[in-house]
């Protein structure tokens, strides 16, 4: 079978696109408003873009005349927190991606730990063992939409926080302790399974 876009309603395309293109990584985004209020809320339209210099990248569904809360903070104050979402994180993590009053904290409704940043504004997810904070360097709203569009963001890693239990020598991360969990489609996520190893030639 085979599929044109063109002629398909956006929750087809979303359910074809997010079933097929798994695991993905889940970016559990923190910003923070002009007025000061922080928003926490996870993005599996999520990736690492290039280590020189090092940057990330997400991208966020638009209603059709307006960005979400995070995007319009990280557009207003060019800065954000990368938080990586564990196992132990799946629930609280899933309490941030429902809708709450702009007004309010993500932080505050899944009772998490805004833990200041180092070179900018946004706190990170203290219980997050992984975080990296970034300053947005550019962003893209696709073109030609139907329903609104999404939004990429880019940002270059300024800092890394890594907890001592996650890192093994030479800089390489413990996967044991680790423990990233990945988004699939729908409800649907998963744990890193068996691993095994490819040497290149």
């Amino acid at each position: 079978m085979h599929f044109d876009p063109a002629d398909l309603e956006q929750k087809s395309i979303y359910k074809l696109l997010s079933g097929i293109v798994i695991p993905r990584p889940i970016g559990w985004i923190s910003s923070i408003s002009e007025d000061g209020i922080t928003n926490l809320a996870p993005f599996s339209f999520f990736n690492a873009v290039g280590d020189d210099p090092p940057h990330v990248m997400f991208s966020a569904g638009r209603n059709p005349n307006s960005n979400q809360d995070t995007v319009r903070n990280i557009l207003a104050t060019n800065q954000f927190v990368v938080n990586m979402v564990t196992h132990e994180l799946v629930e609280k993590m899933n309490m941030t991606a429902q809708g709450i009053p702009s007004n309010e904290s993500e932080f505050d409704f899944a009772n998490l730990t805004p833990q200041a940043s180092l070179k900018i504004k946004p706190p990170r997810v203290k219980e997050s063992p992984i975080a990296m904070e970034c300053e947005l360097v550019h962003h893209y709203t696709l073109e030609n939409s139907k329903f609104g569009g999404s939004t990429i963001l880019i940002g270059r890693i300024v800092l890394f926080h890594v907890d001592e239990q996650m890192l093994l020598d030479d800089f390489k991360i413990n996967q044991d302790n680790y423990k990233p969990i990945a988004r699939l489609a729908g409800s649907n996520y998963a744990k890193i399974g068996e691993i095994f190893s490819v040497k290149r030639n």
